[in-house]
């Protein structure tokens, strides 16, 4: 827990009232944020995050395995977020694995939509290579190495630049005709298909401090936060998942205002993701 004094605090406040931040941000600007792909080389794909000095890393693995039964059509993705103990005196013993699972459920509930899949930024179905029997699963682990706030937002961006870098064999599936449950299944060592990340959301999460709310809060923020609204919202403006902190309750109309302040930042939020995407996987072609 961030400590302040009466006087940083009324002059956060104040700042926030007149929107100027401590750092010099308006109250819904966001820190600089810079990418790195393929730090993982063992994974199918793999990205550090760098947001102001909040620094987390995504990586992709993804393996066969077989639809949920009660999801036959439809693959299986799996997100574990774990906390270094180095990136804040808070994430040490079970205050960093609360963390770690809050963060995990908050990210399943903006990219993967309900129990049954429906509103998932990402698509579910296209995992699946042969309705019922045989699907790709994909295991998302993400990691805090330095925290400075806007944790959920970090590692939303991470894993969306980790799945635009992700590359998953080629596989053809061919169903013997003697019996339908026998499939021969060859993956291939040399063709690789690029994940499709045209629908997976943006998180931006909307911090009220006071009588405002903020944009990609800092540690200091967020210790004087009453409640934040985390939206993730896709490309084509459409919301994806919400999910509340904090014990203050909000009124629905300042609810529906947050979540359109939030679908208009996201844009940005895209578009500077979009440039990074394009600039690591240019210096990845000129470095092979």
């Amino acid at each position: 827990m961030v400590g302040l004094s009466a006087g940083e605090k009324q002059f956060m406040h104040g700042g926030i009232a007149q929107d100027l931040r401590s750092d010099g941000r308006q109250r819904l600007q966001f820190r600089p944020i810079s990418i790195q792909t393929g730090v993982i080389p063992q994974a199918n794909g793999s990205a550090r995050v760098t947001l102001g000095t909040t620094v987390v890393i995504a990586s992709i693995k993804a393996e066969l395995g077989k639809p949920a039964p009660l999801r036959p059509d439809k693959g299986k993705v799996v997100i574990f977020i774990d906390c270094s103990p180095t990136a804040g005196p808070m994430f040490e013993g079970r205050g960093g694995e609360e963390l770690s699972s809050e963060l995990s459920v908050g990210l399943q509930r903006c990219l993967l939509g309900g129990k049954s899949g429906a509103g998932a930024g990402i698509d579910l179905s296209s995992l699946v290579l042969a309705e019922g029997k045989i699907c790709w699963d994909l295991y998302i682990d993400g990691l805090v190495i330095s925290s400075d706030g806007n944790l959920l937002d970090a590692l939303a961006a991470a894993i969306k630049v980790a799945l635009s870098n992700t590359g998953i064999p080629k596989v053809s599936v061919i169903v013997e005709a003697s019996a339908e449950d026998q499939l021969e299944v060859n993956v291939s060592d040399e063709e690789f298909l690029q994940f499709d990340t045209s629908g997976v959301p943006v998180i931006v999460t909307l911090t009220k401090v006071g009588r405002h709310y903020i944009a990609d809060a800092t540690s200091e923020e967020e210790s004087q936060m009453s409640s934040a609204v985390s939206v993730s919202v896709n490309r084509h403006g459409r919301v994806c998942g919400l999910t509340k902190r904090g014990g203050a309750g909000l009124d629905p109309s300042v609810m529906l205002d947050m979540i359109s302040v939030a679908k208009h930042a996201s844009e940005n939020l895209i578009a500077v993701l979009d440039s990074e995407i394009a600039a690591a996987e240019a210096a990845e072609d000129d470095g092979s």
